[in-house]
C-alpha cells in the first residue's frame, strides 16, 4: 500500500473515522494497491456537520472580499503543487498525466472564478418612493454537502467548493470511494491557505454516507455529479427532505458530421472528444450522426483513433468491472450487425499488465435502436449512425433521454445555426467534440442529464448557493403612511 489509509477530514483535522469498514483503493494504471478508504457512518456525518455549524456563524459574517482571500492563497497553491496533484489525479484515476495536468489546471480557473465572486454578487438598491429604498443582497443558506464521482478527482469537487464557500457557505464533500487521494489533498491546501476550521469537511464513504446526507437535518443544500440512476435517486430524496438540490445525471452526446465539415479538423475533433480521459466524462462524444456521404471523414476518423494507444496518449478505465461492461457494448453491437472499423478490446499495455485498459474503438453501421446507441458507455467507444438529411439527425438527437452536449461539425452557419436551435442539449458545440463552457459560463445539461433549476458552475451557481434578502427601509417619519407603510 503505497500511502497511508485514507482519513475524513473535520474541524481542520485528518481523523479516523468511528466505522471500521474500509475498501481497498485500487490504481486503474496498473493494478497496484494505494490506500483504504474508510466507509463512514452517520456518527462521522454528523460530526462534520457539528463542525460545520460552529463555524458558520464567524465565516459567515465575514466580508466577502475577505472570504474570498483564501481562494486568491488556495489558487497559488494549487500552481504551486500542481505537478504533484496530477501525479496523484493519474495514480488514482488512470488518466494520463498530461490529462491531469488540464485538470488541476481547470481548478486554478474555477478557484479564479470564485475570487471574482464580489463583483457579481453586489447587491440593487433603488429608492422606490421619497426617502423610501428597496435593496437586495445574497446570504449564504449555511451547511451544504457536496457529492462528487471519480472520473475528474479534483476538478468536480472545485466545481462546488470554491463558489459554496466563497459565498459564505460550510461544506461537506463527500468523495468517490474509487478516488478519495486528491479531496485529501485539497483539504490540506485549503487548510494552508488559511479556511478556518470547520468551514470545509471531507466523510469519505458509498451509499450510506449519501442517503445521511439527503436526510440530515441540519444540510441545508446538496450537489451531486453521477449516473443518472442515482442522480434521480438523489435528487428525489435530498427535496423530499425539503433541501436544495442539483443533480447531475449522465449523457449521450452526439456529434453530427456533415458532407461539408473540414475533414482533419473534424476527424481530430471527434477522436479526441471519444477518446479522452479514456471516455469517461459525461461530456464525451459517445454516437456519431453522419449525415449523408461522410465515408472520407469517417476514414480518417479510424486514422486517428489508431494513433491512440493505450497506456501512452490514453489512459485506463476505472477498474475491471468498467472494463469488462464497456467491452460488453462492443461485442453485443458487433453481435447485432454493426461493424466494428477499430477495435479497443483486449488492451494489454506491456509492464502494465493489471491495469485496465479499452482501446479506442469506432463502431459503423449502429442503428438507433442498440444498446451502443443509447445507453451511455463510458469508455472510449464512438457509435456511427447514418442518416441521410439533418433532420433525421435531429430527430435522433431528440429522441435521446439526455441532453448535455451536442455537437455539429460544418461550415455553412445558417446550419449550424438550425441544428443549434432544434438539438435537445444544454451545451453546444460548432466544430467543437467537447463544448464544455468555459468561466463564467456555467455547467449544465437538460432532460435527464440534469435535475434541479440553475447549473452548478458560474454564475448560475450563485442562486444555488445563496438566498436572496430583500430590505426597506424609511428614515422620513414627515412622509406620514401610505400603501407602502
Amino acid at each position: 500500500m503505497k500511502y497511508n489509509p485514507v482519513q475524513n477530514f473535520i474541524n481542520g483535522q485528518f481523523v479516523n473515522a468511528k466505522s471500521k469498514n474500509t475498501l481497498a483503493v485500487i490504481s486503474p494504471v496498473d493494478g497496484h494497491s494505494l490506500s483504504t478508504v474508510p466507509l463512514s457512518n452517520a456518527d462521522d456525518l454528523n460530526d462534520a456537520v457539528q463542525a460545520a455549524q460552529k463555524a458558520f456563524p464567524a465565516w459567515s459574517s465575514l466580508p466577502i472580499k475577505e472570504r474570498v482571500q483564501v481562494f486568491f492563497r488556495f489558487k497559488t497553491l494549487l500552481e504551486r503543487d500542481l505537478q504533484e496533484l496530477a501525479a496523484l489525479c493519474t495514480e488514482e484515476n488512470g488518466k494520463t498525466m498530461a490529462e491531469s495536468i488540464a485538470e488541476i489546471e481547470k481548478c486554478i480557473e474555477l478557484t479564479e472564478f470564485a475570487t471574482s465572486l464580489p463583483q457579481l454578487i453586489s447587491g440593487e438598491i433603488l429608492e422606490v418612493s421619497k426617502g423610501v429604498e428597496c435593496r437586495t443582497e445574497h446570504a449564504p443558506l449555511g451547511v451544504v454537502a457536496s457529492i462528487v464521482p471519480f472520473n475528474f478527482p479534483a476538478m468536480v469537487p472545485n466545481w462546488t467548493i470554491p463558489n459554496a464557500i466563497a459565498l459564505g457557505n460550510c461544506m461537506i464533500l463527500k468523495p468517490s470511494e474509487k478516488v478519495p487521494l486528491c479531496c485529501g489533498k485539497i483539504a490540506a491546501l485549503l487548510k494552508e491557505a488559511g479556511l478556518p476550521d470547520g468551514v470545509f469537511n471531507i466523510v469519505n464513504g458509498d451509499v450510506e454516507i449519501v442517503e445521511a446526507i439527503c436526510d440530515h437535518p441540519k444540510i441545508e443544500a446538496v450537489s451531486f455529479v453521477g449516473s443518472t440512476k442515482v442522480a434521480k435517486i438523489v435528487y428525489k430524496r435530498a427535496t423530499s427532505n425539503y433541501k436544495r438540490a442539483i443533480a447531475l445525471g449522465g449523457a449521450k452526446n452526439h456529434l453530427m458530421v456533415l458532407p461539408d465539415a473540414i475533414p482533419d479538423m473534424t476527424a481530430q475533433n471527434v477522436a479526441a472528444s471519444m477518446s479522452g480521459c479514456a471516455g469517461q466524462r459525461c461530456m464525451a462524444a459517445s454516437a456519431m450522426i453522419g449525415v449523408g456521404n461522410v465515408d472520407a471523414i469517417i476514414d480518417k476518423i479510424c486514422n486517428e483513433a489508431r494513433k491512440i494507444i493505450p497506456g501512452e496518449n490514453l489512459g485506463a478505465v476505472i477498474n475491471k468491472e468498467a472494463k469488462e461492461r464497456i467491452e460488453s457494448y462492443i461485442s453485443e453491437a458487433e453481435e447485432k450487425g454493426a461493424k466494428i472499423l477499430v477495435d479497443g478490446r483486449n488492451a494489454k499495455v506491456k509492464g502494465k499488465e493489471n491495469g485496465t485498459y479499452v482501446g479506442p474503438t469506432v463502431i459503423d453501421f449502429v442503428t438507433p435502436d442498440m444498446r451502443v446507441a443509447k445507453e451511455e458507455i463510458f469508455g472510449p467507444v464512438i457509435s456511427i449512425i447514418r442518416t441521410n438529411t439533418v433532420d433525421e439527425a435531429i430527430k435522433i438527437e431528440n429522441a435521446n433521454p439526455y441532453g448535455n452536449a451536442a455537437s455539429v461539425f460544418t461550415q455553412n452557419g445558417g446550419m449550424a445555426r438550425y441544428i443549434m436551435s432544434h438539438a435537445s442539449a444544454g451545451m453546444f458545440g460548432v466544430n467543437v467534440g467537447v463544448p464544455v463552457p468555459r468561466e463564467p459560463f456555467s455547467f449544465g445539461g437538460w432532460n435527464e442529464s440534469k435535475f434541479g433549476v440553475g447549473d452548478i458552475t458560474g454564475k448560475s451557481s450563485i442562486e444555488f448557493w445563496t438566498k436572496l434578502k430583500k430590505s426597506t427601509t424609511k428614515w422620513n417619519p414627515e412622509a406620514g403612511i401610505n400603501w407602502m407603510s
